[in-house]
């Protein structure tokens, strides 16, 4: 539990409160207030002042408060000023007895609407999105570069002798063995040439013939030497 440090500035305030409350006491009762109604009063004035200045201190903007603010100031500063020989406490003008006779009220209303005035609702931290982030910086791409590296000079072989190459014989070429052609296959394929060379004058190719037929392209060249 946190300790009430007394010094000079807790000390001057608490006799500036109790001059003041004395002087609104003596000022209320002059005004035909007695008893525990001239009590009241300086409590009454006092705490109006404090709440306005709590509610300016929790709300930036409140223009309420600084308006009960400045008249809970003017009630009690008017009353201290009052009671310095101004003013016959003995004979009080029927202005100021209307004024202290209708400040609970005053002091009521200023009050209620304090406790009861919006306060600004505490503002969030809004949540960090993927989207308020700082997109990352794309890396620059590297320039092209080529790199061109000089022929390397194929070695040289020495040369074959000449007997050597007298010597090796040229490779004979294979020949493919001529594929069987069936005396039926062969006698459509007559007629498929035949038909051929009367519409267009010329004699069937191999390819032709293969896709006419549908047959290997060995079988058509067969048949094609054939039909020759």
């Amino acid at each position: 539990m946190s300790r009430i440090r007394i010094d000079a500035v807790l000390i001057q305030a608490v006799i500036a409160g109790a001059l003041s409350f004395a002087h609104l006491h003596d000022l209320a009762a002059a005004a035909g207030q007695d008893g525990w109604k001239a009590w009241a009063y300086p409590v009454s004035v006092d705490l109006l002042l404090v709440a306005a200045w709590r509610r300016m201190r929790t709300t930036a903007d409140n223009r309420a408060a600084w308006a009960w603010f400045v008249i809970a100031l003017a009630a009690s500063l008017g009353a201290n000023v009052a009671t310095a020989g101004l003013l016959d406490l003995n004979d009080v003008p029927a202005w100021l007895r209307i004024l202290v006779a209708g400040w609970p009220a005053l002091a009521f209303l200023g009050g209620t609407l304090l406790v009861h005035s919006p306060q600004a609702a505490p503002t969030e931290p809004q949540p960090v999105t993927a989207a308020t982030l700082p997109a990352p910086s794309e890396p620059e791409p590297a320039p092209d570069m080529t790199v061109e590296r000089a022929p390397e000079p194929a070695p040289e072989l020495p040369p074959a002798p000449a007997h050597e190459e007298a010597a090796a014989p040229a490779p004979a070429p294979v020949s493919a063995p001529a594929a069987a052609v069936p005396p039926a296959l062969l006698d459509h394929a007559r007629k498929l040439a035949d038909s051929h060379q009367a519409t267009t004058g010329s004699r069937i190719d191999s390819a032709t013939l293969r896709a006419r037929l549908g047959v290997p392209a060995t079988l058509a060249d067969a048949i094609t030497a054939q039909l020759a």
